[in-house]
């Protein structure tokens, strides 16, 4: 009689659900506001969608505590078969995400009514698209990084035409939506060529393997190298990746575009801190230098190109550009003292880019397209302080003392001297300095022109008023004391392995690719 073997038991990954609540909240909520939002009316005087969504995003905030303490005092929690690595960047980064979707929820408020756009959907879709960016920042394999730009990417997309009765809005979202298709090929095809070099796509694996093997043939891994970076630097705005951005973000409604700003940028940079600077530790000499010339051109592009602008928004969209050329430096350093600098970068440029966007937000009037440098002549008088809040985030966009953007592009250029890379520091340096035109030119127009006769005066809702207050406070405050934002970079690379101190020399050979 025969019998048959019995079934080996299922091994199913452990999932260890405290460590993921961030993302788990983000998603709830989402979910449980669609479904109230269908059950409600969708005007109504009190603006509970926003207060939803910011008391959603929130949430992962105060549940972020928890753990960055205990990530800081245990090392890096390994989740979901390793796929997911929760530590002090994760924590870090997922807080500078969750502040975007709370200064955005502020901005949008009173412009979705403005607009006669009143409903949740927005909301939604900003709460879905940054559980995405959550999930990129604590991504530690190839294919969940994926997973996370595309939820995160979609919901963008469709925010970019969420203004139905605007026609460039819709035009922004089929133009960012095909771009961003090809981009997301562009980073399947780099998935898989790196997993045929190395025989897998988990971060850990890929860094284990490169630091411990010699690739006879590395064509491969290389030209895997080139195109998860061109995936991922559409995302950051990188040059030559960037056409899209001047017209999304002229196209698209501002407050939308705030976000996109900040915290799909700083998802893009969380996967690339990730993918190169830990994942590809051992490769440094091959990818640095792509990095180096990516960095040189989308610093000269943004800056230069920014000049010849009569559009605020498009001159906005050239100068994050140009922003995302800084942060570019640091990565490029692949130091621990870089990695802090793009991480103290990132969290000070959310509050001056919303902030900068919200101005551009309330001077747009109904039917956003009052973005002409013209429509900002003497705003000083009409609106003091408006004008006043954007004195200070252009100021800080150019780095001068005692804002955050001074000590963001200080201690990024000092990570570069560090690593020696001089010329990249001085050709920041010098897109600085155009950068800077670009800024006084529409603080002149502000200050130093009368405006048309008819010109608007300006009243700012409640919501976008507190997102001005919070992020002016932020970019002076962080400008005059960095410490305890820099001390808590510190915290979130130190002991996590994201920054390899040393590079482990390969003992056994293999052939690849």
């Amino acid at each position: 009689m025969l019998f048959a073997a019995a079934p080996e038991k299922l091994q199913t990954p452990g999932v260890e659900f405290s460590a993921l609540l961030p993302v788990l909240i983000l998603l709830g909520g989402a979910v449980l506001l669609m479904v109230l939002g269908a059950l409600l009316p969708r005007r109504s005087r009190f603006p509970w969608h926003a207060c939803f969504a910011m008391a959603t995003a929130g949430a992962p905030i105060i549940s972020a505590i928890p753990l960055w303490f205990r990530t800081r005092d245990d090392g890096p929690l390994r989740v979901v078969a390793d796929a997911v690595r929760v530590d002090g960047l994760t924590v870090f980064l997922g807080i500078v995400i969750a502040s975007g979707v709370i200064l955005t929820c502020l901005l949008a408020d009173g412009y979705l009514r403005r607009e006669r756009l009143e409903g949740p959907e927005a909301y939604v879709l900003l709460l879905l698209s940054a559980a995405g960016g959550v999930i990129m920042a604590g991504a530690n394999d190839l294919m969940v990084i994926f997973l996370g730009l595309e939820i995160l990417s979609i919901a963008v997309y469709v925010l970019a035409g969420i203004h139905v009765r605007r026609a460039r809005s819709g035009e922004a979202a089929l133009k960012y939506f095909v771009l961003g298709a090809f981009s997301s090929a562009f980073l399947l095809y780099g998935i898989a060529l790196v997993y045929g070099a190395t025989g897998t796509t988990n971060l850990t694996g890929i860094r284990s393997y490169l630091a411990t093997n010699i690739l006879t043939n590395d064509i491969t891994l290389l030209a895997g190298f080139a195109l998860l970076l061109v995936g991922l630097g559409f995302k950051v705005a990188a040059a030559p990746f960037h056409a899209w951005t001047p017209d999304v973000y002229d196209g698209s409604p501002s407050p939308v575009v705030a976000y996109m700003a900040s915290g799909v940028k700083t998802a893009g940079f969380a996967a690339i801190l990730r993918v190169f600077v830990y994942g590809f530790s051992s490769y440094q000499t091959d990818w640095k230098p792509i990095v180096y010339v990516v960095a040189v051109i989308t610093l000269l592009v943004g800056s230069v190109l920014a000049v010849s602008q009569t559009n605020v928004k498009r001159m906005l969209a050239y100068s994050s550009i140009s922003h995302a050329g800084f942060i570019l430096v640091g990565v490029q350093a692949a130091t621990e003292r870089g990695t802090r600098a793009v991480l103290f970068y990132l969290a000070t440029y959310t509050f001056t880019v919303a902030g900068s966007f919200g101005v551009a937000t309330i001077v747009g009037r109904t039917g956003d397209n009052a973005h002409a440098l013209s429509d900002y002549k003497g705003l000083a008088k009409r609106a003091p302080l408006l004008a006043f809040a954007f004195l200070v985030f252009l100021l800080a966009q150019a780095g001068v003392p005692f804002t955050s953007g001074f000590l963001a592009k200080f201690y990024v250029l000092g990570a570069a001297v560090d690593s020696r890379s001089f010329w990249l520091a001085l050709v920041a340096m010098l897109s600085s300095v155009i950068s800077a035109f670009v800024y006084l030119r529409v603080v002149l127009t502000m200050y130093g022109e009368d405006a048309e006769d008819g010109a608007p005066t300006f009243t700012v809702p409640a919501g976008a008023r507190i997102a001005l207050v919070a992020s002016v406070v932020a970019t002076i405050g962080l400008g005059i004391i960095p410490g305890p934002l820099w001390d808590a970079t510190k915290t979130a690379v130190r002991g996590d392995g994201v920054v390899a101190t040393t590079v482990d020399t390969p003992t056994q050979a293999s052939s690849g690719g």
